[in-house]
């Protein structure tokens, strides 16, 4: 099972992907929790500690290793590379056990900086499809907002692409936005999850701008979720709310892939 967890910057996209990664380790599954976002926060949303966290070296900034798979030579701009470098002991190889969940950062490429930058997306690239057309375990990816990690030979085989919203026309335009990319891509599954709602109002503009049938649910504002995230904890384990409507989401998220 491969889900992709999209949306705009400060909606809580960070927070429900952990949620989830937590949910289904705890349904007994065995967890891959990719950040894949150049933001990356991913590992800090799960509960890890920020210093462990800072040690997380993302696949993107392994230089070694780039140059290793890619055969590239450091420094060269447009030189000769493997445009299919091995990735399939990465994730095992890479990848941080924290609390039985495994934690892979991707990185991000700087097209601006000196150098050449194509090796380093090539390899990113490669692993993305490993991910999601070879791994075993369930894959969450923390995604920025957009699924342009993802080609058109990939794309199809994520089992539920989820945006994350608030109730407000920015995060309803980010929805539009992914599912228009979803839709290039041949992918229709573009789920919402709302988050930070307040009462049945927020729920009724959210379902109006994106369809009852696209919305997996929702989760209320709780003071608990932003104390969490200011004493750098998970959370899941701190707030009841989301702990709930997570597990709801997630067995919908289930059965669909199932069925």
């Amino acid at each position: 099972m491969k889900i992709a967890v999209t949306g705009k910057g400060g909606v809580g996209k960070s927070t429900i992907a952990a949620a989830l990664c937590k949910n289904f380790f705890a349904k007994g599954y065995r967890v891959l929790a990719v950040d894949a976002d150049p933001d990356a926060n991913l590992a800090l949303a799960l509960g890890m500690d920020a210093d462990a966290a800072s040690r997380l070296t993302p696949i993107s900034k392994l230089k070694s290793l780039v140059q290793e798979r890619t055969g590239s030579q450091p420094g060269v701009y447009g030189g000769v590379f493997k445009m299919n470098p091995r990735v399939d002991d990465i994730p095992e190889k890479y990848a941080v056990d924290f609390n039985g969940i495994r934690v892979l950062v991707m990185g991000s490429v700087d097209a601006g900086g000196s150098g050449c930058v194509c090796p380093e997306h090539v390899l990113l690239k490669r692993l993305t499809s490993h991910l999601v057309l070879k791994e075993d375990d369930i894959v969450v990816m923390d995604m920025e907002a957009g699924i342009e990690h993802l080609g058109r030979g990939t794309a199809g085989s994520v089992n539920a692409f989820i945006t994350v919203v608030e109730p407000g026309e920015r995060s309803i335009q980010t929805f539009a936005r992914v599912k228009k990319l979803a839709s290039d891509l041949g992918v229709e599954r573009v789920y919402v999850i709302g988050n930070k709602i307040n009462d049945s109002d927020d729920e009724a503009f959210i379902l109006k701008h994106v369809g009852e049938e696209n919305c997996l649910g929702f989760i209320y504002y709780d003071k608990a979720i932003s104390l969490s995230d200011r004493e750098n904890t998970s959370s899941y384990e701190a707030s009841r709310t989301l702990k709930n409507s997570i597990d709801i989401i997630a067995d919908k998220i289930i059965s669909m892939v199932k069925n």
